[in-house]
């Protein structure tokens, strides 16, 4: 067996080389553990974990650890490796050659450890754009549009915002600023650039069309006289004639009106403005008031239309005494169709109230009004008609008298309507023959029985003679 010692020897030599290369194996992982550790540990506190299995995303160090123990099924390929340093230790140079033997596939999960500093800038330059759209909220493109032609026009930003009506109202300042922004902020401009691009044709020419005037234009238009009258035909040869002077979306007609305005303030040039008095007192309008004189003002007398109104107003008059001379005959009419005819009275009715549903008839010299109840009777019950709960138990009495006339009195709450005039509580008033007597909605036509009223009129007579 001497023949074979020495490949025994080869075999025992080939396992311990072996067993060595594990064990540096096991020593780099737990090295680079303990330094990962270390790199963590130093800075972040230990976490509280829960016993409970929740989906959840893994933090770093959760990270570490589970790609320590995966890597070698997940990398293949040459080993890249970064060193972690630490503050508070540094590995040694065997514990280096130890990492750089075993675990050259551990290195990738190390460098997710890296904080990302790029998310910052990015929220930064997310920001940004924000800031810029809510600048250009408020201006629109075609105030925009309107702003530039109308500088280009004028030159003069305070005409602008004088002239110049915007979408919504902007001061002096914010019309200043919007100016110089377009000027000399390249953000803003192309903005604004790649917005008035997308405006319709139609709306261009619309927003030309309300450019202000320049000086210039306006000096050519005062050359016309006041006194002329022209037509389109001469704006059209003053178009024609100086083409730079004038804006290229200038109409004959845009340019008539606008010297008529001119003309109408007196800022043609054969025009002037009278100057007002040089002296301390100025002519008010009370001064003017009383230099007038009310002589001048009064109407001369037209004794023609005079005339003619006397004449009018005589035929009215003649026709009211035509109509007041049939109302009679009229009333004979209405009184046949309503049904308000006089009634049959006999010897014993002295007069009747006539509703719509009821005839009171009253055969004794008063008699008394208002609604009955168990407790009290009454002579008219006014319930008969029709709803009498605002009518109160004794709401009137009527009452005749020596000389024949009638009269009411009111002792009830509410008054008591004769011909539509109100008679209060308390008061009386005298009822003739077809008078309306109203109590809270109820209407009633108070009939006399003339023939027995005149019979006692005359006994009347006659015991006063006696």
């Amino acid at each position: 067996m001497q023949a074979g010692d020495p490949v025994v020897g080869t075999s025992m030599g080939v396992a311990g080389a072996q067993s060595r290369s594990e064990d540096e194996e096991s020593l780099g992982v737990k090295d680079l553990k303990r330094t990962a550790t270390q790199a963590f540990g130093s800075g972040v506190p230990k976490r509280r974990s829960s016993s409970r299995s929740i989906k959840r995303k893994k933090f770093d160090d959760e990270l570490v650890e589970s790609s320590l123990v995966k890597s070698s099924s997940r990398v293949k390929g040459p080993p890249v490796m970064e060193p972690v340093r630490c503050s508070g230790s540094e590995p040694s140079s065997s514990e280096k050659k130890k990492v750089t033997k075993s675990g050259g596939t551990l290195t990738p999960p190390l460098t997710m450890v890296i904080n990302p500093a790029p998310l910052t800038k990015r929220v930064k330059k997310s920001k940004q754009p924000l800031h810029i759209t809510k600048d250009l909220g408020r201006w629109k493109p075609t105030d925009d549009l309107l702003l530039i032609n109308a500088v280009l026009q004028t030159t003069d930003l305070t005409s602008v915002h004088l002239g110049v009506k915007f979408s919504c109202r902007f001061t002096l300042r914010e019309i200043k600023e919007r100016w110089y922004a377009l000027l000399y902020d390249p953000v803003i401009s192309k903005l604004a650039w790649q917005a008035m691009r997308q405006l319709h044709p139609e709306a261009i020419a619309a927003i030309q069309s309300k450019a202000l005037f320049s000086q210039a234009e306006e000096a050519q238009l005062a050359k016309i006289g006041s006194t002329s009258q022209p037509k389109l035909d001469v704006f059209q040869e003053l178009l024609s004639k100086h083409p730079d002077v004038f804006h290229p979306c200038r109409t004959p007609k845009s340019l008539l009106v606008h010297w008529q305005l001119l003309k109408q303030y007196y800022l043609l040039d054969d025009q002037s403005v009278q100057p007002l008095p040089k002296g301390d007192q100025v002519l008010n309008f009370s001064d003017a008031e009383q230099m007038v004189d009310d002589v001048k003002l009064k109407d001369s007398r037209d004794e023609v239309l005079e005339h003619e109104l006397m004449i009018s107003d005589r035929h009215q008059k003649r026709e009211i005494r035509q109509l007041e001379q049939e109302l009679p005959r009229w009333q004979v009419l209405v009184d046949s169709i309503t049904g308000m005819s006089m009634p049959d009275f006999d010897n014993q009715t002295l007069a009747a109230l006539r509703g719509r549903m009821v005839r009171y008839l009253m055969r004794s010299r008063e008699i008394t009004l208002g609604r009955a109840t168990k407790d009290k009777q009454i002579d008219v019950d006014l319930s008969l008609e029709g709803p009498a709960w605002k009518i109160s138990r004794k709401q009137g009495i009527i009452k005749l008298k020596n000389n024949g006339d009638f009269f009411i009195a009111n002792e009830g709450r509410r008054p008591i309507y004769i011909d539509g005039r109100p008679v209060l509580s308390g008061n009386k008033w005298k009822l003739n023959n077809n008078s309306v007597v109203e109590i809270a909605g109820l209407r009633f036509v108070f009939l006399i029985n003339l023939e027995l009223i005149s019979l006692i009129k005359a006994e009347a007579a006659k015991m006063t003679q006696q």
